[in-house]
């Protein structure tokens, strides 16, 4: 395997709270549950999961699909979409 072709690990300091960076061929990918530990670090599984019940976090996860995922199924989505509003309106 290549040198540029490895996976390369790093670690970014945000606010004191040290974040995970991946960096595979010349995509970088960002740890969501080391963001999420500045508001629960006990428990950032339970940030991840409000914020991915958040309609505008699915409206943004698919327009991002649209545009960067070739294969993505808008209909498929649309299904996804409308199960998740009706799940996190029953929520709680």
């Amino acid at each position: 395997m290549s040198e540029n072709m490895k996976n390369k690990n790093s670690i970014l300091h945000v606010q004191n709270i040290p974040v995970a960076i991946v960096s595979e061929k010349s995509n970088d990918f960002i740890s969501l549950t080391d963001i999420a530990k500045y508001r629960n670090n006990a428990e950032p599984f339970s940030v991840i999961n409000n914020w991915m019940r958040n309609r505008s976090s699915i409206e943004f996860i698919g327009l991002w699909e649209t545009l960067y995922n070739p294969d993505f199924k808008p209909l498929d989505f649309e299904r996804f979409k409308t199960d998740v509003n009706t799940t996190s309106q029953n929520v709680g």
